[in-house]
């Protein structure tokens, strides 16, 4: 019995020497910092995808695509994927959005980490598929280019088509890669 006793005292001892954990000062402004931030990408990113959709739109009643169903299906392809990216992001910034800042910190972390898996899945299943919708829209809208433009502005749009999508999955991925790294901090 006296052992059990000793080692009860021990970690009573253990636990009164323990240091004492401070609350960062600038903890709440920090998540909240954070949190802002990447509400504020989510809408910059939307934003750029709608200025995209947009001009995908005019260019599709400047050309009167309407007159051809490949072309209508091509451009439907390439803007319907840029809309419900937007609609992800749009959700995406809501649910965020919800998520109380001054709620219990353990709630906080439950709610955050909920939110991170979501913009996991969003981000590696959603967003390559949503790619590959737009890449294909722009492989079916080639021959009509060909067909329609000289040879000099047809290389200019195989190349800068090429070179517009690699930079925006370049910026698209470095964007996922400091949002999800945001959130992992947060997540701690």
């Amino acid at each position: 019995m006296r052992y059990k006793m000793k080692t009860f005292e021990e970690l009573k001892s253990q636990w009164d020497n323990q240091p004492e954990l401070e609350t960062p000062k600038e903890g709440a402004k920090s998540i909240i910092k954070k949190v802002n931030s990447i509400k504020n990408k989510q809408q910059i990113t939307n934003i750029i995808l709608g200025f995209t959709a947009l001009i995908l739109i005019v260019f599709f009643f400047y050309i009167s695509a309407y007159n051809n169903i490949l072309v209508t299906s091509a451009l439907f392809l390439m803007v319907g994927s840029l809309l419900a990216r937007m609609v992800i992001e749009y959700i995406s910034v809501k649910r965020l959005k919800q998520i109380k800042v001054t709620i219990v910190s353990s709630e906080f972390k439950k709610s955050l980490a909920n939110y991170y898996k979501k913009r996991v899945r969003t981000h590696y299943i959603f967003t390559p598929i949503i790619v590959i919708f737009y890449i294909v829209g722009f492989i079916i809208l080639m021959p009509f280019f060909e067909d329609a433009l000289s040879k000099g502005f047809y290389t200019y749009i195989q190349v800068s088509g090429i070179a517009v999508l690699l930079f925006f999955i370049f910026f698209i991925r470095k964007q996922i890669l400091k949002e999800l790294h945001a959130l992992k901090e947060l997540n701690k």
